[in-house]
């Protein structure tokens, strides 16, 4: 085990090198970020809505229309506590929805559905998004404040426009909007499923949502990508080293050390991106963002036991121990599940699941293989005859215990 004097020289290059990584991980972090200054241009089409919408639905002079997703286009005013809002759309056959949520998700988020039938009818419902079956989603249940004035939904060539109005007591302001479409005809009001769907957050107070978009999808990415990287990843490859590779006196110490510092930054910089989606969408995942922030706050810890470390004749020294393994392993536990929780949250499809599930079963598999290696290695020597004399150092190859 290295000592106390070539641990004080040495530690000065694990600064550098977690100044460095710091650098890379917050360069990772602005790449969210490069697109929060572009304003989407207006490119709506100049439509007559005076021609098949009814009023109030007619005036559109003092609407705000910005383009939201392929070719649709999403017109709103607000006017005291009255939100007025069309969505234009393509449209053959089927059912074009918008949904609003608070968290980006669809369930748990109230939608207006509209479609015409086959015989030319016009139909748009409020539909509560329970779960992801289909027997889950319920008509006519929601949170959204209709008022009095009847939706309206048309057809005008080959695009459907929905128009509603909802009575707010706090106007929108970044609001999570979901767009989708189907191919079917609902039948009996049931929603066949979406061809394809998209979650945006559109700014009412400003009427900007593509780059906001775009921006907001970056950072997801990318904060998923550190969190695998460095939670699912580095820092558990360097509790494995601590803990099974202790015979490689003093190289375990300093790979441990270096490992742990990188993967920290790496943590670290999950949790920036963490708080700063928070901040552009005001998502409401109280168990990811608290699990998250906790598991940050047991590794700063660990990165102060690293220079806390007493000296290993030292009286506190098994405390010392007892505190940074232990602390250490409920940092990886709760980081796992945050992992999985953020998967959830953000419905990440099966390829972010089957890459951690493989980071995953590799970590698990070669812990499990290398505690059974020092499980038969300290019987092999538990059998070995009293008098055999033994290496001092090889005594402390292998753990005696989790």
């Amino acid at each position: 085990m290295a000592n106390s004097r070539s641990w004080t020289q040495t530690w000065p290059c694990f600064v550098k090198l977690g100044v460095l990584n710091l650098v890379l991980v917050f360069k990772i972090t602005a790449l969210g970020d490069v697109s929060g200054s572009v304003t989407a241009e207006n490119t709506c089409k100049n439509t007559n809505y005076q021609s098949f919408l009814p009023p109030p639905y007619q005036n559109m002079s003092q609407m705000i229309c910005t383009p939201v997703w392929h070719t649709y286009e999403l017109r709103y005013f607000q006017n005291g506590d009255t939100t007025t809002i069309i969505l234009s759309a393509p449209y053959t056959i089927g059912w074009v929805g918008i949904g609003f949520s608070r968290d980006g998700m669809m369930v748990g988020s109230s939608a207006m559905v509209g479609w015409i039938t086959k015989h030319g009818h016009a139909n748009m419902k409020q539909f509560y998004l329970r779960g992801r079956k289909s027997s889950e989603v319920k008509i006519d249940k929601g949170e959204l404040p209709l008022n009095n004035i009847p939706s309206a939904v048309a057809t005008n060539g080959a695009e459907i426009h929905m128009a509603f109005q909802l009575q707010m007591t706090t106007p929108f302001q970044k609001q999570p909007i979901l767009l989708a479409f189907g191919s079917k005809y609902p039948q009996n009001h049931h929603l066949s499923k979406h061809e394809d769907k998209t979650a945006i957050v559109f700014d009412f107070s400003a009427g900007s949502t593509g780059p906001v978009s775009r921006e907001l999808i970056q950072m997801r990415t990318n904060h998923g990508i550190l969190a695998i990287i460095g939670w699912g990843l580095i820092l558990p490859v360097g509790a494995i080293i601590a803990r099974y590779f202790r015979h490689k006196d003093p190289l375990w110490f300093y790979l441990h050390a270096i490992i742990q510092f990188v993967g920290f930054t790496f943590g670290l910089g999950t949790v920036i991106l963490g708080l700063q989606l928070y901040s552009k969408m005001q998502v409401h995942i109280p168990a990811h963002r608290g699990i998250g922030i906790f598991a940050l706050v047991l590794s700063i810890l660990q990165v102060l036991a690293l220079f806390l470390r007493p000296n290993k004749d030292s009286k506190i020294r098994k405390f010392w121990n007892w505190y940074h393994s232990w602390f250490g392993r409920m940092a990886l536990v709760f980081a796992a599940i945050n992992i999985v929780l953020g998967m959830q949250a953000a419905g990440a499809g099966s390829d972010w699941k089957i890459g951690y599930g493989f980071v995953f079963g590799i970590m698990v598999v070669a812990a499990i293989v290398l505690e059974i290696l020092a499980y038969l290695k300290r019987s092999e020597m538990r059998s070995l005859p009293p008098n055999f004399q033994l290496d001092p150092v090889g005594g402390a190859t292998f753990p005696r215990g989790m």
